[in-house]
């Protein structure tokens, strides 16, 4: 593989440099160098993918971040605008059950058909699986009408006056709660509860998500979820691999030191090794308050200063373990267990910032979908409990010891793994400290920046960055926001921006919602 061009001439060709290989910036260098640009991506780990990544050991493999892969279609659509299909790279598993969920001492499986669903609606809550169907009707509404807001960048606030985005608002169901809008589907709370736990996708409780995220719900029962073979750090390694070969050079192991600024305009890089690399953009692909903090100069941000930054919202964080184990167990490959008091649990993580006696958890039991993941007979686990961020006083060094005890108990009895103690082999655990030491992600804030309504759309770091000229912004911390569907489509907005600014032509293709 051939270094970056220094001088940034390319041969007369534009030139991109991407800073970080997350979902995000590898789907950005395989749009743009299906498109012709000269694409250089830094990634300063030895791998690709981020918080999307994985780690192996002794014949166990982890994914790091997320395990639920929603709208396939967008992740499809990346590689079919890059003249690609996602089929030649990745081996794409749909879920059925698409998880089992656990509360008091009930079990609700959601079917990857929604008549199923409806099955289990109806025994566990008799006359409410109508409820379903306004549900599915309602939601698929409300993202037809919000689609082209989720699909386009704003440069400006003026931008969202755009009579598209202006029709969009009644649909945004403002001043409500995820929470709040469920409840007109389903009158009983348990019921409603179950369908609200996708909030957390976006770290944030369905008491206090905007209401228009009900519609992440709708996503899976009418789009369902996939697991890609080897894990979902497979997606990062494959939009890599299709970069490649449309020619983008990979550059991992490569750590950026930060960017060199040309008046207010972005000219290029400067990498740890003391190298400079210029280019016509650059595009930033790395948690986003944290690049802020270490990527530009001193004293050259005049919006997003250190004292902003501290000021913002940020998503929960959590903790993690990681365990390989000798044997099997009868789980499916997704279960969510709720806290026996919910509403308690959450405040004590969003509001209270404390830590909980009773958590709730999710376990993926991927080895029995996936025998790629761990030896013969054994089973790769991915344990994740929701708790503060580090804007909490809880000691992670101290406490550490106490969620693992707790956590075991908790699989212990609420899904009767009691011997799984004894049959660990690997164990990794990640604590919010965790994630901000070992992976960058600032107050560990595990979902980036929260989606409250103050930072959404223009409210939200832009995908045109507002503080410096040819530089763009892709991954959770900017429009549309944090989960992998949009991270991809915010490095297609921003793809898209500076193709049109590079006076590039290429495709847009619709998707079915």
């Amino acid at each position: 593989m051939r270094g970056p061009d220094s001088d940034g001439s390319g041969g007369g060709r534009k030139k991109v440099i991407i800073i970080g290989g997350g979902p995000g910036g590898v789907a950005s260098a395989l749009l743009l160098a299906s498109r012709g640009v000269e694409v250089h991506l830094f990634e300063k780990h030895d791998r690709l993918g981020g918080r999307t990544a994985a780690h192996e050991i002794d014949g166990y493999k982890f994914d790091i971040g997320p395990t639920f892969l929603m709208m396939k279609s967008l992740l499809d659509r990346i590689f079919t605008e890059a003249g690609k299909s996602s089929e030649d790279y990745l081996d794409f598993v749909r879920l059925d059950p698409m998880y089992e969920l656990r509360y008091d001492n009930e079990i609700f499986r959601a079917g990857d058909n929604v008549e199923d669903t409806k099955k289990e609606i109806e025994r566990l809550f008799p006359g409410q699986s109508a409820g379903m169907d306004r549900f599915l009707e309602r939601e698929k509404s409300r993202l037809n009408c919000l689609l082209p807001a989720f699909e386009r960048g704003f440069s400006s606030p003026v931008s969202a006056l755009d009579p598209t985005l202006l029709s969009a608002l009644p649909h945004l169901s403002l001043g409500t709660t995820v929470f709040d809008n469920l409840k007109k589907y389903f009158t009983d709370d348990k019921l409603a509860l179950l369908f609200s736990f996708q909030s957390k996708y976006l770290g944030m409780s369905a008491w206090e998500c905007p209401g228009a995220f009900a519609m992440l719900s709708y996503m899976e029962h009418e789009h369902g979820i996939f697991h890609t073979i080897g894990g979902l750090s497979k997606i990062p390694e494959a939009l890599g691999k299709a970069a490649a070969d449309c020619g983008a050079h990979i550059h991992t192991g490569t750590p950026v030191k930060e960017l060199i600024l040309d008046g207010r305009k972005v000219a290029g890089v400067e990498l740890e090794n003391g190298e400079k690399v210029m280019a016509d953009s650059v595009v930033i692909n790395a948690d986003f308050a944290q690049a802020m903090s270490k990527l530009v100069p001193d004293g050259a941000l005049k919006k997003y200063t250190t004292e902003k930054l501290k000021s913002m919202k940020y998503s929960c964080s959590t903790f993690m373990m990681h365990l390989g184990v000798k044997k099997k167990y009868d789980l499916p490959h997704h279960t969510i267990v709720f806290a026996r008091d919910y509403k308690k649990n959450i405040t004590e993580i969003f509001n209270s910032c404390q830590e909980s006696a009773d958590i709730s958890f999710y376990l993926r039991n991927a080895s029995v979908t996936d025998p790629t993941l761990a030896p013969e007979g054994k089973s790769s686990l991915y344990v994740l409990v929701p708790t503060p961020n580090l804007d909490g006083s809880i000691d992670w060094d101290e406490a550490q010891a106490r969620y693992r005890e707790l956590t075991m108990r908790a699989l212990a009895e609420r899904l009767g793994m009691d011997d799984l103690e004894e049959n660990i082999e690997v164990e990794k655990i990640y604590t919010p400290k965790t994630w901000e030491t070992e992976l960058d992600i600032f107050k560990g804030a595990t979902f980036n920046l929260s989606h409250c309504l103050s930072q959404l759309a223009f409210m939200r770091p832009r995908n045109r960055f507002e503080e410096f000229r040819n530089c763009y912004l892709v991954g959770g911390g900017t429009h549309p926001g944090s989960g992998l569907p949009t991270i991809f489509e915010s490095a297609r907005i921003s793809s898209n921006l500076i193709s049109d600014s590079f006076g590039l032509s290429y495709t847009k293709t619709p998707v079915s919602v």
